[in-house]
């Protein structure tokens, strides 16, 4: 028996210029409770249509929010945060039960996300531009920001609300209105914020939220349009390669936030107290399932086996369930090909000569559950350091000196985030300077802000979300020459 939907007063249809409506062609998708499996709500499933329908609306409404003061738009911000703030259990149930993560990871998630709100509402009456001199002294340099325009917003499961809010707030700060394109598993989030957007003010069109099923060919309408200037991507570093040719042809301006491999260094001289809790949140927030979760642990052999000793038996005290149930601290996998891919992860490193000290193995019966679990005795070349995890699984590798540790952490394509647990400092900024990462935590697990630039490096993707970077990716620079 499907139970009850909560925030019930958000539809499951499209949201296009502030209209609810049925996909074009009336196609539907079921969303599924991931710890039980059952169907929560069925959802409207967009056409190519309904995505060029979605631009048109964007675009339509785009000149009166870029005219609209700076100080209305932040007040709208400021509404939508205040609401969401308000709303935080309803919202958090939700993500529960679409995602099936736990509800202290939801709960999170959702002052996370109405965060972005509040600090893009400061943010938008504090764009500035530049007046100067010419070197020749004859002329002037002046320069404005502007908004880029109608911005394509495609975002992942694992954060439902805060990787919307993360893109939608700067993008309505800088005056540019947006299409949502969720992710088909979790879409319930994305049109509750759309919903409280509009109650909190948004003109009609400047926000659009179009789930699907076919995601592929939807987006890619969307970036074909010709009035699309933006697109703005969280997900899997292979999609983002397919998204950069298709945002090529366009010549589309691209902020990605793409795969993780995060090293976590631990040296000697560590409190190793400190260490296995900051490694517990780095690794298990979420479940596992973030970009920028710990996913290659690198221990110094002078803790090593301490350190896998008390980090083994912290993971495996998490009591894990479905999250509606707040004493469980690890919830559901979003489904059950996930649990899948860390099960292969798990046996292909055994093979590989490891040791798994807790966990290993997915849970009996309904759900998509598998156990927080490490593995110990990984050794170079074993498939598992190669890999986003993306699951409950940590793997401890020993090394001996700081040259093998940045060697070790540095041997990826992928640059998202770093941690380094030590106390020296010299050698936390040390290290931290050499890890080819955008992002270091130094003694600590968690490290994401509003107020900091979020992104990576390398194949970890392109700009920076959060922070006074973030507006600026849905601005561009004008520059005008003067004389007087």
């Amino acid at each position: 028996m499907t139970e009850q939907r909560p925030f019930a007063d958000v539809p499951t249809q499209l949201f296009i210029g502030g209209q609810w409506r049925d996909a074009s062609d009336a196609s539907t998708f079921d969303v599924l409770d991931p710890a039980t499996g059952e169907t929560l709500a069925t959802v409207a499933s967009a056409s190519e249509d309904d995505a060029r329908a979605a631009v048109d609306a964007a675009t339509d409404a785009g000149a009166d929010w870029a005219a609209t003061a700076p100080r209305v738009r932040a007040e709208i911000l400021q509404r939508a945060y205040e609401l969401m703030t308000s709303r935080s259990d309803e919202i958090a149930e939700l993500i529960v039960r679409e995602n099936g993560k736990a509800w202290a990871d939801a709960a999170g998630e959702v002052k996370y996300a109405a965060e972005f709100f509040r600090w893009y509402a400061e943010e938008a009456v504090r764009v500035s531009g530049h007046l100067q001199t010419s070197p020749q002294g004859d002329k002037r340099i002046l320069t404005l920001q502007q908004p880029i325009g109608t911005s394509v917003l495609v975002t992942p499961w694992n954060f439902p609300a805060a990787m919307a809010t993360r893109k939608i707030a700067p993008a309505l700060a800088a005056g540019c209105p947006v299409v949502l394109k969720p992710a088909s598993d979790t879409p319930l989030t994305a049109l509750a914020v759309a919903h409280l957007l509009a109650e909190a003010g948004v003109p009609a069109g400047v926000v659009n939220v179009v789930p699907a099923r076919r995601s592929g060919i939807v987006v890619k309408a969307m970036l074909s349009h010709p009035a699309t200037r933006k697109l703005s991507f969280t997900g899997s570093t292979e999609v983002g390669r397919a998204l950069l040719r298709d945002a090529a042809d366009q010549i589309l301006s691209v902020s990605m936030e793409l795969g993780g491999n995060a090293p976590f260094l631990i040296f000697d001289d560590a409190d190793v107290d400190a260490a296995v809790e900051a490694a517990t949140v780095a690794k298990m927030r979420n479940g596992g399932q973030s970009c920028i979760a710990a996913n290659r642990f690198y221990v110094q052999s002078g803790i090593y086996d301490e350190f896998a000793a008390r980090f083994a038996k912290a993971l495996a005290d998490m009591p894990m369930g479905r999250g509606l149930d707040r004493s469980m601290e690890v919830g559901a996998m979003i489904n059950t090909a996930a649990v899948d891919d860390v099960t292969k992860l798990v046996a292909e490193s055994v093979e590989a000569g490891a040791t798994v000290a807790t966990g290993g193995e997915p849970s009996a019966g309904a759900g998509a559950f598998f156990p927080p679990t490490v593995v110990t005795g990984i050794e170079r070349g074993n498939p598992i350091l190669d890999h986003e995890i993306f699951g409950p699984v940590a793997p401890l590798v020993a090394f001996d000196t700081e040259e093998e540790a940045l060697e070790l952490a540095n041997a990826t394509q992928l640059g998202l985030a770093s941690y380094v647990f030590t106390a020296d400092l010299a050698r936390a900024l040390r290290v931290s300077e050499a890890l080819e990462a955008g992002m270091v935590g130094v003694n600590r697990g968690f490290i994401s802000d509003p107020a900091a630039p979020f992104g990576g490096v390398k194949h970890s993707g392109l700009g920076r979300e959060g922070g006074s970077e973030g507006i600026h990716e849905f601005m561009e620079t004008k520059y005008i020459a003067v004389e007087w």
